[in-house]
C-alpha cells in the first residue's frame, strides 16, 4: 500500500484523480484504508478496483475469475470451490464491469492508426430469445477495439460499434473488410465524416475522410457449394491493397479471416457462444460482461503468438522469443499484465469540474471586480 501511487476516488475532491499530489495518507494500515487530506474523507484500499466489497481471498477470485475466462462452465467451479452459483455469477459481473471500465479508459481513449479493421457479428441463443455480438478488431496488432450486444442485427447495431471504431481512430488511410451485410457501408459512411464549420448559423457541413476503403466478403451456399465473393465498395483500388499488404505483413489479400479466428476464441472462451451448449445465459448484461473480460483477457494478458519477436541472444545466431500482447503490440502497455493487475487495475475519475454558479453574482466578488 504506497500512498504516492494511490489518488482520491471521490468525484468531488479537487484532487480527484490526481497521483503524486501529496494529499493520500495511511488513515489504518490493519483495515487497508487511506485518507486525503484535501477532502478529508477516507476510502478502501481497493476502491475502484474488482475486489472492493468481495469477503473472500483475492487470490480465490482470481482463480475463479480466469477460469471464466478460459470457459470453465460455473457449474464446474461450484463443484470444484465449493461456491455458491449467485456467488460465482456476481463475480463474473463485477469483473466484466470492471473490464468495460479498464477497456474504456486505455483502448477507448487512445488515437491509433488503424490500417486495417475487420468486424462480424455473433448469433447468441440465449434461454429467451436470440441476441447478437457485433466486433471489431485492428488487423495489424489483433487488438480487440471494442463489441456492442443487441437484440436485433439492425442499424443501431452497427451504428455502436463503428463509433467505438471512429472514436479511437486517426485521419489516416484505412480498410474496413466486413461481410455482406449493406448496414456497415452506409454506417461507415455516416461516421468517418468531420464537421467543417464556417461561423455561418445551423448544421455545418460534413466532410468525409479521404482513403477510407470499404471491402466485402460475400459468402453464399447453394446446393452444397460455397462460394465467395471480395467486392471494394469504397476506395482506390491499388491504395486499398497496400494497406492490407501493410497490416497483413505482406501476405493473403481480401478477407475477414482475422476477424473470424477472433470469434471462435470468444466462442472458446465464453460458454455461452458455443454452438451447442448447456451452458445458455440469460440476459444480454451476461452477454457483455462475459465479452468484455474475454476482451481484455486476450488484449492485455494473453501472448499472441503471430505477434512475438525474435531475440537473439548470442552471435552464433541461437535466438529466443519475445512473447508480446495485442495491447503491447499496439504501444498501450510496456508489458505482459497479469489477471491479478487487470482486475486490480484503478481507472481514475474524470477531473474534478466545479459547478457553474447561476444568477447574480455575490456583492463580495463585485466589490472585488471594481476595486
Amino acid at each position: 500500500m504506497n500512498p504516492a501511487e494511490i489518488f482520491c476516488p471521490n468525484v468531488k475532491c479537487n484532487a480527484s484523480g490526481l497521483i503524486g499530489q501529496g494529499n493520500i495518507s495511511v488513515h489504518s494500515w490493519q483495515e487497508g484504508r487511506l485518507a486525503c487530506d484535501v477532502c478529508k474523507t477516507t476510502f478502501s484500499e481497493t476502491k475502484g478496483t474488482m475486489f472492493y466489497g468481495l469477503k473472500k481471498d483475492h487470490k480465490l477470485v482470481e482463480w475463479v475469475v480466469t477460469l471464466l475466462g478460459h470457459g470453465c462452465p460455473p457449474q464446474a467451479i461450484v463443484a470444484a470451490f465449493g461456491l455458491d452459483e449467485r456467488t460465482v455469477a456476481d463475480w463474473q459481473r463485477k469483473a466484466g464491469a470492471h473490464c468495460q471500465g479498464v477497456h474504456e479508459h486505455i483502448i477507448g481513449q487512445s488515437q491509433l492508426d488503424v490500417g486495417q479493421v475487420q468486424a462480424d457479428e455473433i448469433k447468441v441463443k440465449t434461454q429467451m430469445k436470440i441476441i447478437w455480438i457485433a466486433m471489431a478488431m485492428l488487423v495489424s496488432c489483433r487488438l480487440w477495439l471494442g463489441g456492442t450486444v443487441s437484440a436485433r442485427r439492425d442499424r443501431k447495431l452497427i451504428d455502436a460499434l463503428v463509433a467505438q471504431v471512429r472514436a479511437i481512430a486517426l485521419c489516416r488511410p484505412m480498410v474496413w473488410a466486413v461481410d455482406g451485410l449493406s448496414t456497415y457501408v452506409k454506417a461507415i459512411q455516416r461516421a468517418f465524416r468531420t464537421p467543417l464549420r464556417n461561423g455561418k448559423p445551423g448544421a455545418p457541413r460534413k466532410v468525409a475522410w479521404p482513403d477510407v476503403g470499404i471491402v466485402q466478403v460475400i459468402k453464399r451456399r447453394a446446393k452444397g457449394v460455397l462460394s465467395i465473393e471480395r467486392r471494394i465498395r469504397q476506395g482506390d483500388p491499388p491504395q486499398v491493397q497496400q494497406v492490407i499488404d501493410t497490416s497483413q505483413g505482406g501476405r493473403g489479400g481480401i478477407n475477414t479471416a482475422f476477424i473470424e479466428r477472433l470469434n471462435a476464441t470468444f466462442r472458446q472462451c465464453l460458454a455461452a457462444l458455443g454452438r451447442r451448449t448447456r451452458h445458455l445465459a440469460r440476459t444480454a448484461a451476461t452477454l457483455e460482461h462475459g465479452m468484455y473480460l474475454v476482451g481484455c483477457l486476450y488484449n492485455f494478458c494473453w501472448p499472441h503468438q503471430s505477434l512475438r519477436l525474435p531475440l537473439v541472444v548470442n552471435g552464433r545466431g541461437q535466438r529466443r522469443w519475445v512473447r508480446r500482447t495485442p495491447a503491447l503490440a499496439a504501444g498501450l502497455t510496456d508489458h505482459i499484465w497479469s489477471v491479478y493487475e487487470l482486475l486490480s487495475f484503478k481507472v481514475p475519475p474524470a477531473p474534478f469540474q466545479p459547478q457553474k454558479r447561476r444568477g447574480r453574482p455575490p456583492k463580495r466578488v463585485l466589490l472585488e471586480a471594481a476595486a
